[in-house]
């Protein structure tokens, strides 16, 4: 799922191409998208862009009367823009993948969305603060002092990977980022919030900090102001995310990773968790007391 620094990035580039400029028409090709009934979709049409704002992982794209359209990109969807206007394909639009396009007077912002499970989402809201509704609440970390930060972060006593990609709780961070921030930091992924000392709480502050300004930075330039095609969750650069059984760039062991449903947590055990693996739930469950407690158990197993 795209994650503040690549959402922000969305939020530059749209702004950049649309703002001050009309939308014409809005065109809804899959009947899943669509997640609101008033106002229509059409109320739209003609309206000017008055700015591009980040709510959350949403992109809402604010029009005069106090219009809004706002495109929620989940795991799969992903934005495309055109200088022209959209050419008819020789694919059905279901087939490509193609949710909806929005035209402007300068050029054709396209919503597609890889697979099958249909998450992503449009809302069309009216009303100054119709975006209210949609927004989660969590605390926006490049804009907290270090006491906000520590108050939403112990509201709850939740994992550290928990609060971080909670969006009651943080705004923005999800699971690709939150490897990022942890593996800065130094501190397990499964560590608990309200257990947590001040001096860990002040390096997760400085680690989420930092590590969102890095990335934001770094997809910056390499955009080049170009709209932005290239939107994962696995970067090259990457310290631990998407790197499993690579070597950690900090002290160079194979990093380790934990799954659960449809996601999982990578980490590197020497820097994070005192040399000791984190227990994967199904296949903790399978070894039962043979399951490794260190990476040197962990050799030894695999040598057998």
């Amino acid at each position: 799922m795209p994650e503040l620094p690549d959402v922000t990035l969305y939020v530059e580039a749209v702004a950049a191409r649309t703002v001050g400029h009309r939308l014409n028409r809005v065109t809804i090709l899959s009947p899943f998208l669509l997640r609101s009934t008033a106002p229509p979709v059409e109320a739209t049409h003609g309206k000017t862009v008055c700015q591009i704002l980040r709510v959350g992982k949403r992109i809402a794209i604010g029009l005069e009367d106090h219009l809004w359209l706002a495109l929620h990109l989940m795991i799969a969807g992903r934005l495309h823009w055109r200088d022209a206007p959209a050419k008819p394909a020789a694919k059905p639009a279901a087939a490509r993948g193609l949710l909806a396009a929005f035209s402007f007077d300068t050029g054709t912002l396209t919503f597609t969305e890889a697979g099958a499970q249909h998450r992503a989402s449009l809302h069309v809201l009216s009303g100054p603060d119709a975006l209210r509704s949609l927004d989660a609440g969590g605390l926006e970390v490049l804009a907290a002092s270090l006491p906000a930060f520590t108050a939403a972060l112990q509201s709850a006593n939740h994992t550290l990977k928990r609060a971080l990609t909670d969006p009651h709780i943080f705004s923005g961070i999800g699971n690709s980022y939150s490897d990022e921030i942890l593996h800065r930091a130094r501190l397990s992924p499964v560590a608990l919030t309200q257990k947590l000392p001040p001096a860990h709480i002040a390096q997760l502050y400085a680690a989420t900090r930092e590590t969102l300004v890095e990335w934001t930075g770094r997809l910056r330039a390499q955009s080049l102001g170009a709209f932005p095609e290239k939107v994962t969750a696995f970067r090259e650069g990457m310290a631990v995310h998407g790197r499993y059984g690579l070597p950690c760039p900090r002290c160079g062991a194979p990093i380790q990773r934990i799954r659960y449903a449809s996601n999982e947590t990578n980490y590197c055990a020497p820097c994070q968790t005192n040399g000791k693996l984190l227990a994967d739930r199904a296949l903790s469950r399978l070894l039962r007391e043979d399951w490794p407690r260190s990476l040197d158990q962990l050799e030894a197993l695999k040598r057998r």
